[in-house]
């Protein structure tokens, strides 16, 4: 028989338009493995929401390879190690995988390189992170060029049908069980709302793009009301890999109306990956170096009241509260979300990124890097610091009332305008943590003094 070939699964957990089960299918039997592994990405492991995901997301993959004659391998440890466990195991001596743009996975996968014959194949991106170039040939840093050069590579290929069927090896290696990880939560079981929310796997995926495609020509018009279903929500199913981004794009592509507004989104995802490939330490360091003399406030209460949806500024609170309960905020509400904690509360922008990376379902680390920079005005490509969001202002200007009922039931019976700002609020509900004019004047004050201490 054969020498069997592994298929090396992280963040590309599908199927269709999957090239290194092609790949792996094309040249013998398969042995499609998933390494848990906390190791190497050391203080990035996945965050609590994330690990929810993913148990769902396996079980779903899983499922669907025993319909083709396979299964999915589990082993927990160093990934090159438990790879090269599990090729001395089966005889096998090549990789397939899909090639990552985080750098613990680029580390990862040097390593795995040194002991297997790996072969890496895309999949992850519109185009390969770092392949599109300025005139002078290097990597684009600013969004807007690098969105029109991505255009002339657009539309993306068509996706490629899952194989029909997959050889196993004569004898499976053994594989971990996977309640045995303890991805869940148990004590306490937060995971209500998630599960409420969400569909992981791959048939998830391909649900959610239906559905958003019968709306897709209204994205522009809708995507920044938090009270209607105006969005997407792929983006967990995208960073899971349950479904290509090359798929989302042709599914919609030709909708009309304001679809374009969305592909711009598909782009910013992968603007956000070119960006971490030349930066690999975006998520923890300015790239403007200058901010590194900005002071921020240590102020842990605040923090916390931030954390928990109790800031006393309603839009605020709901996009948190909804964060909390699935794992996911609507995109406007994480606008003003972030805003309020760099501008308003004048916290370090990291906390949030942290704070985020651990309760997304859509954790990805390049995108959650780039925004929160692009917020903080520390981005190689950001919005000014001294623009501050002011949430009064947004909650009524995006409709965000039906948002706030919802998630901020404490105020449901207030009508409008009053629901935006309650002049009068229920005891559960707490006053402003600081003014609008007084936190604007902070903010502007500490850019002043970055200001001086620059100059």
């Amino acid at each position: 028989m054969t020498e069997p070939v592994l298929v090396w699964l992280r963040q590309d957990l599908r199927l269709a338009d999957q090239a290194a089960f092609l790949a792996a299918a094309a040249e013998g039997p398969v042995i499609p493995v998933y390494v848990l592994d906390d190791e190497t990405p050391r203080h990035r492991r996945m965050g609590g929401a994330s690990r929810w995901w993913l148990h769902h997301s396996l079980i779903s993959l899983d499922t669907d390879l025993r319909k083709l004659g396979s299964r999915l391998v589990l082993r927990r440890g160093k990934v090159e190690d438990q790879l090269a466990c599990v090729a001395r195991e089966t005889g096998a001596r090549r990789v397939h995988a899909l090639a990552h743009a985080e750098p613990w996975w680029r580390n990862a996968e040097r390593a795995v390189a040194k002991t297997t014959d790996l072969v890496l194949h895309q999949g992850q991106y519109l185009v390969p992170p770092a392949t599109l170039r300025t005139g002078a040939g290097q990597p684009y840093r600013i969004y807007t060029p690098f969105w029109r050069s991505l255009l002339q590579h657009m539309p993306p290929p068509p996706a490629v049908p899952a194989p029909s069927r997959l050889d196993g090896p004569a004898v499976w290696p053994a594989s971990d069980a996977l309640d045995d990880w303890h991805l869940l939560p148990a004590a306490p079981d937060w995971a209500g709302g998630m599960r409420e929310t969400w569909t992981p796997g791959e048939a998830g995926a391909l649900e959610r793009l239906t559905a958003f495609a019968d709306h897709a020509a209204r994205y522009g018009d809708r995507r920044n009301l938090p009270s209607v279903e105006g969005t997407s929500r792929l983006s967990p199913h995208l960073h899971f890999g349950e479904i290509s981004v090359a798929t989302a794009w042709n599914a919609v592509a030709g909708a009309g109306g304001s679809v374009d507004v969305f592909l711009g989104e598909l782009g910013w995802r992968d603007y956000a990956a070119n960006v971490l490939w030349q930066l690999p330490d975006y998520a923890t360091a300015n790239a403007k170096p200058a901010y590194d003399r900005l002071i921020w406030r240590d102020a842990p209460d605040d923090v916390r009241a931030w954390q928990r949806g109790m800031t006393g500024y309603p839009i605020v609170d709901a996009g948190m509260r909804e964060l909390w309960a699935t794992g996911w905020m609507h995109n406007r509400a994480r606008m003003i979300a972030a805003s309020f904690l760099v501008k308003h509360l004048l916290i370090d922008w990291r906390e949030g990124e942290r704070w985020f990376w651990d309760t997304l379902v859509d954790a990805d680390h390049a995108a959650n890097a780039v925004n929160w920079q692009w917020t903080a005005g520390t981005g190689v490509d950001s919005q000014m610091f001294v623009r501050i969001m002011a949430p009064l202002t947004q909650s009524p200007k995006f409709d965000a009332a039906g948002y706030i009922r919802r998630w901020v039931p404490e105020l449901a019976h207030l009508p409008e305008p009053l629901i935006h700002d309650p002049p009068v609020r229920p005891k559960a509900y707490p006053a402003p943590i600081i003014g609008h004019v007084e936190a604007r004047a902070r903010a502007l004050a500490a850019h002043a003094h970055l200001k001086q201490a620059i100059d």
